[in-house]
């Protein structure tokens, strides 16, 4: 590997914009050390299956927007994030066979431009995100670097995997159930689930959906950093979080004063949670207490409503069926059984059969359910810590595709997640923050949620515990 490649492999985007600032390297200089190190590490992890390594040359090499991440490289997720003139799969074998091209950017996309990204290529994603693993049909799958038979988490798990073993230093990521904070967790970085409406999904989807979009990052500051360059609403949103009361890049060291947290360490609803997991919530636990926050065994009742898995199912379904229907309708015919994967063909079949009453029953359930939830915080509570995860990186192949019992991959994977969907449901910010580790080398991730609109306290306390424990020196043993 080249001296550049080698010199920024673990630096983050703060530091490589910098380079660049004073003139120490060029953006092209930058984005060609990222393509020796994707050239050379892809083979082994398969995180980035789409590659426009020419046109980003293009762009390195013409004039960029004097944006706070002019020349540093970055990765977009295969998963609705359109770029205009390149390709698109969203995990789906026909969409890769057939080339589609997006036919313009969507707004995130166009932001991340706008702040001087260098857009190089598609992270590898589960089709559709609909599961908490990266195995398509499509791409195959993705391993996750700290140990190669074990699934970087989902749906951004290519994008996690491209992170953590140093590809580029920050990349964009989505989620829907918790597929920015799942793979944050199982790959050792920082996931923050923005609030609802803090970021546009214009020009097509619809804020009032469950997915939200940001990155997977190795330090707290590129997040809040990234957070600043792209978020805010756009024309026609529907769903505006509150303006922030000044940059989130300030919000990093920032006293958050004494704050009251509650701690969720076991399946609020009787399942299973692995040692590790809740220790690791423990364990983060006393040192918030040695900061001086105060910490109760303590969790918002609407957790144990054993009702709210239907209700984000029904959700979830429908969601589906109307990517299907999308995705026929830009390939002009209808997908085979073969070119959509059974579990997602048979949700996508549920969402058929809900009439529109049982799905304006199912918004207005998920209408209470948030309402009942969000009122732990309103009742003077600051934030809520749990396990990310409730299990530790599943081996690959745990969570798959089996055309005889499409649903198995469905119920595998709600036991693994237990603590990430219901924040989709309420629209609060959470995030992922890799402070614990098993002795065997494995990242173990804790989830903070703050009230709604609350990022700021969510990066205050992040970096509190950067700080704290240092996460930055801690790399993948890989080429």
């Amino acid at each position: 590997m080249s001296s550049l490649a080698d010199d920024t492999r673990w630096m983050d985007a703060v530091d490589q914009a910098a380079l660049v600032r004073k003139g120490e390297v060029t953006p092209l200089e930058l984005l060609d050390a990222a393509i020796e190190r994707i050239e050379r590490v892809d083979p082994l992890v398969n995180a980035v299956v789409i590659r426009w390594f020419d046109h980003a040359r293009d762009t390195a090499r013409a004039q960029l927007p004097d944006g706070p991440f002019r020349g540093v490289p970055f990765l977009i997720k295969d998963l609705f994030a359109g770029y205009a003139g390149q390709r698109i799969s969203n995990g789906n074998l026909a969409f890769k066979n057939a080339k589609v091209i997006s036919d313009a950017d969507t707004t995130l996309v166009s932001r991340c431009r706008r702040a001087g990204l260098v857009i190089a290529g598609r992270t590898n994603s589960p089709e559709l995100g609909s599961v908490p693993t990266t195995e398509p049909l499509a791409w195959g799958p993705t391993h996750n670097p700290w140990d190669m038979s074990r699934s970087p988490g989902g749906s951004s798990g290519g994008a996690a995997a491209a992170v953590a073993s140093g590809m580029v230093p920050f990349a964009h990521a989505s989620d829907g159930g918790g597929s920015i904070r799942i793979p944050a967790s199982c790959c050792g970085l920082v996931g923050l689930k923005p609030s609802q409406g803090r970021i546009s999904l214009g020009p097509i989807r619809d804020e009032t959906a469950l997915s939200v979009e940001l990155c997977v990052s190795r330090s707290v500051r590129d997040t809040a950093a990234l957070l600043d360059a792209v978020r805010g609403p756009a024309v026609g949103d529907t769903v505006i979080a509150p303006a922030a009361s000044r940059p989130y890049v300030d919000e990093v060291g920032a006293d958050p004063g004494r704050l009251r947290i509650g701690l969720l360490d076991h399946h609020p609803q009787g399942g299973a949670v692995a040692p590790e997991c809740a220790a690791a919530a423990r364990s983060v636990g006393t040192l918030l207490e040695s900061f001086g926050h105060t910490v109760d065994h303590a969790w918002p009742a609407a957790l144990e409503d054993t009702s709210f898995i239907s209700r984000f199912g029904a959700m979830w379904s429908t969601n589906i069926g109307v990517s299907l229907r999308r995705f026929e309708a830009q390939l002009g015919r209808p997908l085979t059984d073969d070119e959509f994967e059974p579990m997602n063909r048979i949700q996508a079949k549920y969402g058929e059969h809900l009439g529109a009453v049982d799905y304006a029953l199912a918004l207005s359930a998920t209408t209470q359910f948030r309402r009942a939830l969000q009122a732990w915080w309103a009742d003077g509570w600051d934030l809520l810590l749990t396990p990310t995860v409730a299990e530790l990186p599943l081996p690959l192949g745990t969570i798959a595709n089996h055309p005889d019992h499409p649903m198995d991959a469905l119920e595998r994977s709600g036991q693994f997640i237990p603590f990430t969907p219901p924040y989709n449901m309420s629209g609060q910010p959470a995030i992922n923050v890799p402070v614990e580790w098993t002795d065997s080398r494995l990242p173990v991730g804790v989830q903070l949620v703050a009230a709604y609109g609350r990022e700021d306290v969510l990066l205050q306390v992040a970096s509190q515990l950067e700080a704290a424990k240092p996460w930055a020196q801690r790399k993948p043993q890989l080429s």
